[in-house]
Order: C-alpha cells, then sequence, then structure tokens
C-alpha cells in the first residue's frame, strides 16, 4: 500500500497552535529554482495528492509525488517524477531526501529507478514523524523543497503536563519479574494457639473470661473443685493472647479435653494452595507479596515452607508465609491474594508498564523532547505489571511518559492524527 506524506497539526496550547498556523513551508535557494511544498494555511488534509495518492510537490511545471510503500514489505519510499503532469523515466532523475526527527537524529535516502518510480534506499521506520527536505534534479536543473510530516507528536507546556499528572522516566535497565498469582487464606500460626485444660477432674465452680477477652499469661481464667481432694484450684492463662474457645461454663465437670483455646493474633500466616503445575516453580525462600481481596494491605514476604503432605482431592501442597500483625488486621479464615515471584531477569532496556497505550497497531510509549510528545512504535519481550521488555524502538536513556500517557493520547486523538504521508 501506497500512504502519501501529510502534514498533521498536533493538538497542543492555543498560543502553539496560532504560531504554527502562520508559518509557512518554503523551499531552499540558492542559484536553484525553489517551490514552496505548500501554501501558507493550508490544512493537512487540503494538499495536492497525485495519481497515487500521494504528495505532489511541484516546481514550475516539474514536480515529484512521495509516497511509503508498505505492502508486504517494511516502509520504503516510492517517488515518482513528472514533467508538465507527464511522468518522467526515473532513470533520468537524481533524488535525496532527509528527514530529521524531533529528537535531532536524521536519516538520509538515496534513490535509484525502478520500474516507473524511484525507490528509496532504506527502511523509513517508525514513526513517521519528521521534518522533510526533498532535492531533486532533472535536465541539469535543482529542485528543492522542505515541510513537515507529523503523526502522533503534541506539544504541552511543561506547568500543564505537570498539573495533569504526566510523570517522566528515562528507558533503561530493569528487573523483570516473573510472577504467579495465587488465592489463599489467613490461618493462626500453630506455635501461637495454646489449649487450656483443667489439671485435675472436677466441677467448674466460677468462669472468668469470655470469647473475645485479651489476657496476658498468668490471667485467671476459672475455678474447678478438684473431685478427689474436694480442694478449689485455679486454672490460669499459659500464655498472652485472645480467648478464641470457651468449652466450659459453670457446673460442668472437666475431663481430659481443653476448656479454652487461647491464641495470638499477632502471630499469623497467609496460606496459599499449590496446584501441581505450578509445584516444580514455586519453592521455600521465594518472595511473596499478600495483598488483601480490598487490595488495601499488603505484606511482603517470603515462603517459609510447605506442608509435608498434599491434598488429595486437589493434588494441592500449602505453602505458608508468616505474616507480622501487631494491629491484627489479618484474621484467621480471610481470603488474600498472593503473587509469588519465581524467577527474576535483568534486561538492558525496558520501560514501565503503566506508560504503554496502543497506537494504530501498535504498542507504544511517548518519548518526550523538550515539550514536545511524539509515539514511539515498540517491540516488546517479557511483560510483568510494572516492567515492559523493549526489544527494539525507543533509544537507552530516552525520557518517556511513564504514568499519565493516556493524557498524551488523549491530546494526540484530538488532532485528528492518521497515519497519511
Amino acid at each position: 500500500m501506497r500512504i502519501p506524506f501529510k502534514n498533521m497539526p498536533t493538538a497542543m496550547p492555543l498560543a502553539c497552535a496560532l504560531a504554527l498556523a502562520s508559518l509557512t513551508l518554503s523551499a531552499c535557494s540558492g542559484g536553484e529554482t525553489a517551490a514552496s511544498a505548500e501554501t501558507e494555511g493550508e490544512a493537512a488534509a487540503d494538499y495536492e495528492r497525485g495519481p497515487h495518492n500521494g504528495r505532489m510537490l511541484r516546481d514550475g511545471d516539474f514536480a515529484v509525488e512521495m509516497t511509503i510503500f508498505e505492502d508486504g514489505v517494511p516502509p520504503e519510499f516510492h517517488v515518482y517524477a513528472y514533467q508538465g503532469n507527464k511522468p518522467l523515466p526515473p532513470e533520468q532523475i537524481q533524488l535525496s531526501v532527509v528527514l530529521k526527527r524531533l529528537d535531532g537524529e536524521e536519516n538520509r535516502f538515496s534513490f535509484a529507478a525502478v520500474e516507473d518510480y524511484l525507490r528509496g534506499s532504506g527502511t523509513v521506520t517508525e514513526p513517521h514523524s519528521f521534518d522533510v527536505t526533498v532535492v531533486a534534479s532533472h535536465a541539469g536543473q535543482r529542485h528543492s523543497w522542505k515541510y513537515a510530516s507529523y503523526e502522533g507528536r503534541t506539544t504541552i507546556a511543561a506547568q500543564a503536563a505537570q498539573q495533569a499528572g504526566i510523570e517522566i522516566e528515562q528507558a533503561g535497565p530493569a528487573v523483570i519479574d516473573q510472577t504467579i498469582d495465587l488465592v489463599g487464606r489467613i490461618e493462626l500460626a500453630p506455635a501461637s494457639q495454646a489449649e487450656v485444660g483443667a489439671r485435675f477432674p472436677g466441677r467448674v465452680m466460677s468462669v472468668h473470661k469470655q470469647v473475645g477477652d485479651r489476657v496476658a499469661a498468668g490471667t485467671l481464667l476459672a475455678r474447678v473443685e478438684s473431685n478427689e481432694s474436694l480442694q478449689t484450684y485455679s486454672v490460669f492463662a499459659p500464655r498472652g493472647g485472645v480467648i478464641l474457645e470457651r468449652r466450659t461454663n459453670v457446673g460442668d465437670v472437666t475431663g481430659s479435653d481443653p476448656i479454652f483455646i487461647i491464641a495470638d493474633p499477632a502471630e499469623v500466616m497467609a496460606v496459599f494452595p499449590i496446584y501441581p503445575r505450578d509445584i516444580e516453580r514455586v519453592r521455600p525462600g521465594q518472595a511473596m507479596t499478600v495483598q488483601s481481596l480490598a487490595g488495601e494491605r499488603r505484606h511482603q514476604g517470603v515462603i517459609r515452607d510447605f506442608l509435608p503432605l498434599a491434598q488429595a482431592a486437589s493434588q494441592t501442597v500449602s505453602a505458608r508465609v508468616p505474616l507480622a500483625n501487631p494491629d491484627g488486621f489479618w484474621r484467621a479464615g480471610m481470603s488474600v491474594r498472593g503473587k509469588v515471584t519465581v524467577t527474576q531477569r535483568e534486561v538492558p532496556l525496558a520501560v514501565r508498564t503503566s506508560g504503554l497505550q496502543a497506537f494504530r497497531d501498535f504498542t507504544v510509549v511517548f518519548a518526550k523532547v523538550g515539550d514536545s510528545y511524539e509515539v514511539r512504535m515498540l517491540e516488546l519481550g517479557q511483560q510483568t505489571p510494572e516492567w515492559t521488555e523493549v526489544l527494539g524502538g525507543i533509544k537507552p536513556g530516552q525520557p518517556y511518559v511513564a504514568d499519565g500517557s493516556y493524557v498524551i493520547k488523549a491530546d494526540i486523538e484530538k488532532s485528528g492524527a492518521s497515519h497519511d504521508h
């Protein structure tokens, strides 16, 4: 498909837009004929198109038609020449094109005759957004044009960008974690619980604590009259914690079963069933993020161990992560989410996943140069919620929008941007 050049206006503050509207795209001079690529104030969609739907550049009765061909091949220039609106043999034309990009990079193209057109010497890499200089020679006469062909570019003043919450980082190396998402529950740590029984069988004479009461070690829980000695003795809490269960009342006769269960809620564990497909990748010592279902509380922990037995029905094994719980937020029986890091890999180039946006058929970030922002089409590698590996499309060290990229995309879309050259 041949895609004609365009001069796409970008969304920008009003003062900048008015300034741009006043500019003319003038041609080179100096001992040669010169022509304007566009008339002053010409809208992007109003420039003259040629027989191949390309941009027509005229100088007197000589003209060239600029197109980018990308039907089944990487984008490349196909340029057609005319004299008095009649096609010229391409071998009669000497042509060169220079593209100057937003960051100052220049791409130079020479041309060779192929069939009825001049073919550029290399790939026109994305984005197709640049200032263009075209120089053509025919029959001893030199012609030149300069014009802008932008896409995916906008300008936002620094103060406005700050107010919009746009955050900038530099593309560079990062450590990318491969993670597995799990769902588990909170359980009391086994060592935090104590079963309290009567020392001797007998009748319960008094009960002093209820379920939910917090007790310290040595707190009186009940008094029991021994069946043998008929002496009344006291039952004390062996440790501090909270009364989870009270299994006796006044008048009951105690036996060997516990009459209270006490646990310290500050000692809990997150327990996650690990299914067979993940068992070989999850190991004790791996980092785990434990998160409440509402997402308001997170804990960074480590898998301490696995329970020795698998569940027969599900064939899962239970991984346990100790949690600090000084305020009692994590309660036994709560469901929680877990994210375990199974591998870590350092990559030479990555961007924040939060900065990615869809643009045409590409995944992009927006590079920042001064107060201007422009798409960078990325070739992606491994992706995580935090980082995305980049295999190509942006230079190391390039500032880009890491957060708030939707603001840039919306500003560009307001301009009615299309892939048209």
